[in-house]
């Protein structure tokens, strides 16, 4: 009796669930510890104002963003709102061929970075759709941008999925490398090929089966008794 099969599946219930429960827990940790910060911020920071944490390393500076990441496109938050929605629906759709940890972890990044920007879009000033999102760190030595944890956790998802890309890790679990890409390719190409050749075949058998099929009585088996080379013949025959 052949277990293989029930084992196989045992062992990928574990991953079927812990993978897209790690997901929720990367995402759920972005979100409430961004959330809780920018509470704080707003009730703590004077707005538009710097305030030294480690020199210029680190710089705490409240800024209300009416664009995306790091305010890039101000003045179009509700294009954002929508956009962030659609991010937020195709992770959610992933969730179901989810059986690989990096990508759970980078899935869990973006969805918890986006949410956490959502939200304020939403549920902040001036009011949804197009509430400004809250920055507040500043690292002049590395960007002259102002973010926050929402953000940072989207940088470092979208770092992870090169990584992922490079390393040819699969969303549903184990790793492609460039020789087994090479040998998809390839067999896809052969699949191509023959695909091909069995339609020129096809074409070239129902041409011979056309003429080889044709009726002995039909116009073209019997040729035309009119024609010149009949004619000579019946009066060589002296047919009277």
């Amino acid at each position: 009796m052949n277990t293989k099969p029930s084992v196989a599946a045992a062992s990928s219930t574990p991953r079927r669930v812990l993978v897209p429960l790690l997901l929720i827990v990367v995402a759920l940790t972005v979100l409430v510890s961004d959330q809780l910060v920018k509470n704080w911020v707003v009730a703590t920071l004077p707005e538009g104002q710097t305030v030294p944490v480690l020199g210029n390393f680190l710089q705490w500076h409240f800024v209300r963003n009416p664009g995306a990441a790091f305010s890039i496109a101000s003045g179009q938050t509700w294009i954002f709102t929508i956009l962030s929605a659609v991010v937020v629906g195709v992770i959610i759709w992933q969730i179901r061929r989810l059986r690989s940890v990096p990508w759970a972890l980078f899935l869990g990044l973006l969805l918890g970075g986006v949410l956490g920007n959502l939200t304020d879009r939403l549920t902040r000033e001036p009011g949804f759709p197009e509430g400004h999102v809250i920055d507040f760190i500043f690292t002049p030595w590395m960007m002259p941008a102002i973010y926050n944890i929402a953000d940072i956790g989207i940088v470092s998802g979208m770092i992870l999925f090169v990584l992922i890309t490079l390393f040819g890790f699969s969303i549903e679990g184990g790793r492609e490398t460039r020789a087994d890409r090479a040998a998809k390719e390839a067999a896809a190409l052969e699949a191509k090929q023959a695909a091909a050749g069995a339609t020129a075949a096809g074409a070239t058998d129902a041409g011979v089966t056309d003429v080889a099929e044709t009726p002995a009585g039909s116009p073209a088996a019997d040729p035309d008794p009119n024609t010149p080379g009949e004619s000579s013949e019946r009066s060589e025959g002296g047919t009277p």
